[in-house]
């Protein structure tokens, strides 16, 4: 289901992990982050309505990664939830009548509800700890479209309080410089939220720095898919369940997937778990991270023509070893020519290949892919020290892990 309302559906959590916690609730104080709690979790809608089933289940998902993975949720996460622990039926679900029924909240070591006052809470508390260790955010439930500045999207905390990409990236300029931030984010218009990298969430602005980075669930301008009140989480097909099935080789029904360590190197980074959700997550979404934003905001439509008048093979060459899978992965499954242009091996495709939404998807992910692996390889030889080192820097942050 695409959407419920005319400006957001899906997607929306925040994890933490390698930094310190704090314990919130939503009438109380935090407790001081000497507590060990390495991920924070904010999910839900901004109201009943559209506060779907899918989003509690994506929280269950995390804390069962989590276990799997060998994190004690319980010690590990803060844990907040839409309207929290009020005891009102906020969580909209479809029963086998097909009827549209409504229930309490129900997630192990819930704190609280996602409200405003929670997260600029925790990260004043976060910013004040002195360690350096990465945090991991990852946000679940709707993301609104900022129409008059597609830069400046927001996603929706309870009782429908909006939180754009400037006041987000406000709450973490505060924070000190040392204390790195991994973000996934998978609601509505997310790829937004990639210019959390800049001062104030501002492109305009000098890259922060904190060291920032990020995987979303699509581009700035695009809905994305996962808010549903059905039940069956066999049935999901979302860019949450993708890239957490890739970090960590098990999907949300239990079942082992196939690695996504693509350069064999014994731990999976969120990079490759990002490439693993492009090929293997089913919907029109178009996956981005914060540095494939950032070379895409570096070429030109007449750059991106030339790019793609390359064969497939020849662009591959320097490619990395995530990067080759994706586009290996998607040649393979439609019979592509990799010694063609992809240009001209889109003109001679047996139109009934891209039919559906999924299958143009596909094709639009592949032809990002390509021209990411170009731009990555014009900025890497143009001998400007200053590009060249803000490309490094986020390659190396999502090269990031879970792995103990």
């Amino acid at each position: 289901m695409r959407r419920l309302l005319v400006n957001f559906t899906c997607g929306l959590l925040i994890a933490v992990p390698g930094s310190s916690g704090v314990s919130l609730q939503p009438t109380h104080s935090c407790q001081s982050l000497q507590s060990k709690s390495n991920f924070l979790v904010v999910g839900g809608g901004g109201a009943p309505s559209y506060n779907e089933i899918a989003l509690e289940k994506n929280v269950l998902y995390f804390q069962r990664t989590l276990q799997f993975m060998g994190y004690n949720p319980k010690q590990v996460a803060s844990i907040f939830f839409a309207n929290g622990n009020d005891g009102q039926a906020s969580v909209r679900y479809i029963d086998q009548q097909r009827r549209q029924q409504f229930k309490r909240p129900n997630i192990p070591h819930l704190q609280g509800a996602t409200t405003l006052n929670n997260l600029e809470r925790y990260f004043q508390q976060l910013g004040q700890h002195k360690s350096s260790k990465v945090s991991f955010l990852y946000f679940t439930g709707h993301g609104g479209k900022n129409t008059q500045d597609l830069d400046n999207n927001y996603f929706m905390l309870w009782n429908e309080q909006p939180l754009s990409v400037k006041h987000f990236s406000q709450m973490l300029d505060k924070m000190p410089s040392e204390k790195p931030v991994v973000a996934m984010m998978a609601q509505c218009f997310s790829g937004s939220f990639a210019n959390f990298i800049y001062e104030e969430g501002n492109p305009k602005r000098p890259v922060a720095l904190q060291t920032r980075c990020g995987f979303f669930a699509t581009i700035k301008s695009l809905p994305s898919v996962g808010c549903t009140p059905e039940v069956n989480e066999a049935d999901y097909r979302d860019y949450s369940s993708s890239f957490f099935a890739g970090l960590s080789g098990r999907d949300r029904t239990g079942k082992t997937v196939s690695s996504a360590d693509y350069n064999q190197d014994g731990r999976i980074t969120y990079a490759e778990a990002h490439a693993f959700a492009k090929v293997d997550e089913k919907s029109m979404d178009l996956p981005i991270s914060t540095s494939e934003a950032w070379l895409q905001n570096k070429v030109f439509p007449t750059q991106e023509k030339t790019i793609l008048t390359q064969p497939i093979s020849q662009i591959l060459k320097t490619a990395r070893p995530e990067q080759r899978y994706v586009v290996d992965s998607l040649v393979k499954k439609f019979n592509l020519d990799k010694q063609k242009p992809i240009f001209v091996v889109l003109q001679n495709i047996d139109s009934n290949k891209i039919k559906i939404d999924e299958q143009q998807a596909y094709f639009k992910r592949l032809k990002m892919e390509l021209i990411d692996i170009a731009v990555e390889k014009q900025i890497r030889t143009s001998g400007n020290q200053k590009d060249i080192a803000i490309l490094k820097r986020l390659v190396k942050c999502e090269s990031g892990s879970w792995k103990k």
